[in-house]
């Protein structure tokens, strides 16, 4: 936010300059420029973006236009046509860092991750105190497996902007998959007394309590979303899954029914529904739910271990090791668990 409030200062001063320039194509693509920061600053995304094309439009060779057009796609979701925009403004003028710092974010966000770096290292002198460099550099870090440079790069993050929610989410993210539930608690306790709507740092702290058996304190963080966001899927299906665990199976259903209304191709909600039959007695729909997050082909916690456990309550025993088998690979607990002890 505070990068965005300078960047417009920056850009009122060209407006200005360019109206001093002269030529009536220029003053209007000026004119709705202005108008498009407006409208981004109000989140009205789709308004933003026919402004910034009107500018565009009168004045082609306007590179902070389409750097702000490139953030807005961004904003909407459109993240490749965004990333093409972007390199327009570079083409224009090269020396605008901060179009180069958003192209690598999209580029990350995209999975090209060689682009991402290749972005990152041409500005890293002159973002060398940039709170949001170093959460972009933090997540690609991340998304390259380098652990402890994510760490380090977060770290700098929250040194240079002590109110970055972002960097406090994803270092606690990190601490998370590393088992380091104290330091990620922290974290997204952290981010919360900055925001306290942020979904990803409620539902990670409904997440650990769930670990923790902490049933109450889980249906506490993963209900304060659904107070803002009343049809988060993850929330609705975690907390669907915390019901499964306390017996209120029929809630339990409703939840995770409705997380797969907003995500059909969600892994974690359909083994959820599969749990559900399979606490219901219903074995055969519980397979057909196992099986189709299966077929998503996504890392599911204990899928595989569960799965497994029903075939081999049916008596399929070859079947429940060929899964528990998968799941050892996979990494799967339960499955690791039952192969060793059901399947040599």
């Amino acid at each position: 936010m505070n990068s965005m409030s300078k960047h417009s200062i920056l850009l009122i001063f060209i407006v200005l300059n360019i109206l001093s320039c002269g030529g009536q194509d220029k003053k209007d693509s000026a004119d709705f420029f202005l108008k498009g920061n407006v409208a981004f600053i109000q989140n009205n995304y789709t308004e933003a973006l026919r402004l910034y094309n009107e500018a565009i439009a009168k004045n082609p060779d306007f590179p902070d236009a389409y750097l702000n057009k490139g953030i807005t796609l961004m904003k909407m979701g459109q993240i490749n046509d965004a990333r093409e925009v972007l390199t327009e403004a570079i083409k224009l003028d090269p020396t605008l860092i901060q179009a180069i710092l958003v192209r690598s974010e999209s580029s990350l966000r995209l999975g090209d991750l060689k682009s991402a770096e290749e972005d990152l290292k041409k500005i890293s002198k002159e973002y060398a105190d940039s709170t949001r460099y170093f959460l972009i550099k933090g997540n690609l870090m991340d998304a390259m497996s380098q652990t402890s440079e994510a760490i380090a790069d977060y770290d700098k993050a929250i040194l240079l902007d002590k109110e970055n929610t972002e960097a406090f989410v994803n270092r606690g993210a990190v601490y998370y998959k590393l088992h380091s539930y104290r330091l990620a608690r922290e974290d997204f306790a952290s981010a919360i007394k900055l925001n306290p709507a942020q979904p990803e740092a409620l539902n990670n702290l409904g997440l650990i309590a769930t670990n923790n058996k902490e049933w109450k304190n889980a249906i506490f963080y993963f209900d304060r979303i659904l107070n803002f966001h009343p049809d988060d899927a993850l929330a609705l299906n975690n907390k669907g899954y915390v019901l499964l665990q306390t017996g209120a199976l029929e809630d339990a259903k409703k939840l995770i029914e409705r997380a797969l209304d907003t995500n059909p191709k969600n892994g974690y909600a359909l083994r959820n529904l599969g749990m559900y039959y399979d606490l219901s007695n219903e074995p055969d729909k519980a397979l057909l739910e196992y099986n189709k997050a299966m077929e998503m082909a996504e890392p599911v916690e204990m899928l595989y271990g569960f799965t497994g456990r029903l075939y081999f309550k049916q008596k399929d025993k070859t079947k429940a090791c060929e899964i528990w088998k998968k799941g050892t690979i996979l990494k799967d607990s339960i499955a690791i668990e039952e192969f060793a002890k059901n399947c040599k």
